[in-house]
């Protein structure tokens, strides 16, 4: 057989290897499955038709004061993105090897694309700094000199980072530069929960800009995808995909807030303090310097690419957009879409829809994947499931958003308790509270260390009796969802809204 009969029929084994490997693993220990297509899109970076521009403006909805629109079509499973001094966005496409460069178009819609990198091992990440542009392969980091005027390459590209490995869970690798001047490059685990033998592996770690004086930065790790700085603080922040098979609710995905030298919890503790049911048995002792995350997103919602809004409009001034790529082995689909997390003045954080659409009723018609804001003031958001770009303006119409209002929610069902009632409810309440140690997390001087205080304050400027009672039902992660009744439900409401 020939040598090209022979690569022919590994390029067509491979792929149908992993996916039986994987429908037998399916079989032995199942798992819930979101959709096919996405499970194909997870394991094979397998893509769909691309939804109608009709389909595009019924679906997708926008925060108010945004409006979306297709930016550019016809991709082959984009990734992450990054904008040129000029505008020009460049983008890596993994699955062919590729890093493109869309010109900037006009009237919306990009311009002319052109490959600028061909025949790299699988590039996802980009960054550029002091007139070089830097790729992530998924076994090494490579970088070339640029002309961000004229958006060409002036020399050859070499690779700086050498000897990285990509086998197994987890390939991609993401290279930024910090303003520290420093190289990061997070690469995520070979496996879905296990101890690696590449120490590497579920790590962040940190380089000169030329490749040298390599070191591990963070650990514990499953799989860092999007990294950026706070601008108003210059902290390190980094989504984290959260195991596997544990069900529908847990873990949680995490943001964390990234320290040199610290540990992470990965593959001994998940979310908020809980040892992992396969590997922790025994590793009681790292709760006590494993960090918490800053955040916690919804279970297997999959926080890939953030960015943090550096031209702010209003209301978008401490913010990070997220891409949320969406649940593939969860029985009710979940994540697919791009949130906002607003910084509070209390260091806490609130997340709210950016961009929604992509999943309605078990249908996906897209995955979100990266977030770069444009020298316009716009977002772009890369789809890999629909090979598409998506700009995300501000300029719809201010009456679309709602009116805001500094005054409480009337809260009729409060109002109709009278004295003695909302005493004994309040105190039935306070019971489960404590009975339930809601203190470990909300109460100053009761929540461990490494841990933040989520203070419950100004409940009932945002709450009443009925919309606590439905939060407490299907709470945020990664407050648990407790074992309680309607009625029980209304006397915690009823304790936090009153005391």
């Amino acid at each position: 057989m020939s040598l090209m009969k022979r690569v022919a029929v590994w390029v067509i084994a491979v792929p149908l290897l992993v996916v039986a490997a994987f429908a037998l693993f399916l079989f032995f220990r199942p798992v819930p499955i979101t959709n096919l297509q996405v499970l194909f899109n997870s394991v094979l970076g397998s893509s769909v038709a691309a939804p109608s521009e009709n389909t595009v403006a019924q679906r997708l909805k926008a925060a108010p004061g945004f409006s979306v629109s297709v930016y550019a079509s016809g991709l082959k499973g984009p990734r992450f993105l990054h904008f040129t001094a000029n505008g020009n966005l460049l983008v890596s496409e993994p699955r062919q090897g590729s890093v493109l460069l869309l010109e900037r178009g006009r009237d919306g819609r990009a311009g002319p694309a052109r490959i600028l990198l061909q025949g790299l091992n699988r590039p996802h990440g980009l960054d550029i700094a002091d007139g070089w542009l830097y790729v992530g392969e998924s076994n090494a980091v490579g970088r070339v000199r640029i002309d961000e005027n004229d958006g060409h390459l002036l020399g050859d590209y070499s690779r700086i980072i050498t000897g990285l490995t990509d086998e197994g869970h987890h390939w991609t690798k993401t290279v930024r530069i910090g303003p520290d001047g420093y190289l990061y490059l997070s690469q995520g685990s070979s496996c879905n929960v296990c101890e690696e033998k590449d120490p590497r592996r579920a790590t962040i770690m940190r380089f000169n800009r030329d490749g040298s004086g390599g070191m591990i930065y963070a650990t514990g790790l499953r799989n860092s995808v999007g990294l950026d700085w706070a601008p108003w603080s210059g902290e390190l922040y980094a989504t984290e995909n959260g195991r596997d098979l544990l069900g529908d609710d847990f873990p949680p995905d995490e943001l964390n807030l990234i320290k040199q030298g610290g540990f992470y919890g990965w593959p001994y503790i998940n979310g908020y303090g809980v040892l992992d049911p396969d590997v922790g048995e025994g590793k009681e002792a790292l709760l006590k310097t494993a960090i918490s995350p800053a955040f916690g997103f919804r279970p297997h919602n999959a926080p890939l690419g953030m960015q943090f809004v550096r031209r702010p409009p209003p209301g978008y001034e401490r913010t990070a957009l997220v891409a949320l790529h969406g649940s593939w082995n969860r029985t009710i689909p979940d994540g697919y879409k791009v949130v906002a997390l607003h910084w509070k003045d209390d260091g806490s954080i609130e997340q709210r829809d950016f961009l929604t659409g992509f999943e309605h009723n078990g249908d996906v018609i897209g995955r979100p994947v990266d977030v770069a804001q444009g020298p316009d003031g716009a977002f772009y958001v890369s789809d890999d499931y629909a090979g598409l770009i998506y700009r995300v303006a501000p300029g719809a119409p201010a009456q679309s958003a709602p009116a805001a209002s500094n005054q409480a929610p009337r809260d009729e069902r409060l109002e109709a308790l009278n004295e003695t009632q909302r005493r004994a409810l309040a105190a039935q309440g306070e019971a489960l509270y404590r009975r339930y140690r809601c203190g470990g997390c909300h109460e100053p001087g009761q929540v461990g260390s490494f841990r933040q205080v989520r203070p419950l304050e100004h409940l009932d400027e945002r709450y009443t009796v009925e919309s606590l009672q439905a939060f407490l039902r299907t709470p945020t992660p990664p407050m648990p969802v407790f074992p309680l009744s309607d009625s029980e439900r209304e006397a915690v409401a009823v304790y936090l809204l009153t005391r």
